[in-house]
């Protein structure tokens, strides 16, 4: 007889509570953040420039501009395009909510695009097949670190005479070919929040190989305002926002970017375990992973199989909670939420999105975790699947 789930009054797989996600901080990120608690500069001073260089020149972009948070990246982004009331940006639909919330910042409108089935990145057909006249920009999203299709994007991008934006808060130091996440689009955003690869405590990266794009996006972060040269005053070009990092952020950021490489190898290593004993599981599939990546590996998603479970989501979550493993689920479609209902955007527009959406959950995965905490999440998802298997 199988152990009865915690659920339902048996014991859990494992004692205290595993997160999705949590940063990796040790006393070398202390120490930096500590000398600049001592020196001159609390706010944007040396650290950032020396933050921006050194992530400019990891990713392969010719500028980098560091601001408050992956959110103000996106909306950076939107600004440096050009993007204005009433101009149309394609935007994938299964990601987080500020992904299109940045178009909608600047007065523009959404237009959501379909996902592959097998990797739920943005599908390019579709992307394709949803350009009006009104488009000003195209979006892709690298869902859960995989690069999007950047050759087939770019392509469609180039063709219709517009900017591609890349949102890869999940992908810093991801591969495309051989080649970068940052170095591909024409804007690049990044994510710098605790869970993400490396952190500045919060804050963001847009990045470009565009000298004016660049300039926009620093007065963009810092009111419009440009800095003086020879003026009396520094004048403001442009409505812009405090969007700032500060020094203490990007020491913090300086520091850990130089543990990017052993942080994505580690994530890998979950990765593949998880993959591999995971891959005759019943009761659920996983997304494809395209030879032609380098996988950053943000977060683990599978798709859950509802003909082969006898119970919802809800209570498969509910159930793996019970056993101290911190699922949760990465993402509802952004037309879906209420706020974007109320606007208008109907529900089946995106249907292998909401297909997706309907079956995903998201294990633990980050640098810090053992082996025995991926023993753990392996248990307690075969011991959840299995009693619920039809």
């Amino acid at each position: 007889m199988s152990e009865p789930l915690a659920l339902h009054g048996g014991r859990p797989v494992r004692g205290a509570f595993l997160p999705y996600g949590r940063q990796a901080v040790d006393e070398d990120d202390v120490q930096a953040v500590l000398a600049v608690l001592r020196s001159d500069w609390l706010t944007t001073g040396p650290q950032v420039a020396a933050f921006e260089r050194a992530v400019a020149g990891v990713v392969g972009a010719a500028h980098a501009v560091a601001v408050s948070s992956g959110t103000a990246a996106l909306h950076a982004a939107m600004f440096a395009a050009g993007i204005g009331p009433g101009d149309e940006v394609v935007v994938p639909a299964l990601t987080f909510a500020a992904s299109a919330n940045a178009v909608l910042y600047q007065g523009g409108i959404p237009v959501f695009a379909d996902v592959r089935a097998d990797t739920l990145t943005v599908d390019p057909a579709d992307v394709r097949a949803k350009l009006t006249p009104r488009t000003r920009a195209i979006m892709a999203v690298d869902f859960a670190g995989q690069p999007a299709d950047l050759d087939e994007l770019v392509a469609i991008a180039r063709g219709a005479l517009l900017p591609l934006i890349e949102d890869a808060a999940h992908a810093l130091g991801a591969e495309y070919r051989g080649r970068r996440v940052g170095a591909l689009a024409d804007l690049t955003t990044f994510s710098l929040h605790p869970i993400k690869h490396v952190t500045s405590g919060e804050g963001g990266l847009a990045v470009t190989d565009s000298a004016e794009r660049a300039a926009r996006l620093r007065r963009f972060r810092n009111h419009g305002i440009e800095p003086a040269r020879g003026e009396e005053y520094s004048p403001m070009l442009d409505l812009g926002y405090n969007y700032r990092l500060t020094d203490l952020q990007s020491a913090l950021g300086l520091s850990q970017l130089a543990k990017l490489e052993p942080f994505l190898k580690r994530r890998a290593e979950i990765a593949q375990r998880y993959r591999t004993e995971l891959a005759t599981q019943p009761g659920l599939a996983l997304p494809a992973v395209l030879p032609h990546v380098r996988h950053g590996w943000h977060i683990f998603p599978v798709l859950l199989d509802p003909a082969r479970l006898g119970t919802d989501r809800r209570t498969i979550v509910a159930a793996l909670r019970a056993e101290n493993i911190g699922v949760t689920v990465h993402y509802v479609p952004v037309y879906w939420h209420p706020y974007y209902q109320a606007r208008g955007y109907a529900r089946g527009s995106c249907p292998r999105a909401e297909w997706a959406f309907e079956r995903l959950l998201t294990l633990p995965l980050f640098p810090a975790m053992t082996e025995r905490d991926v023993d753990d999440v392996l248990a307690a998802v075969g011991k959840v699947l299995g009693h619920y298997l039809r």
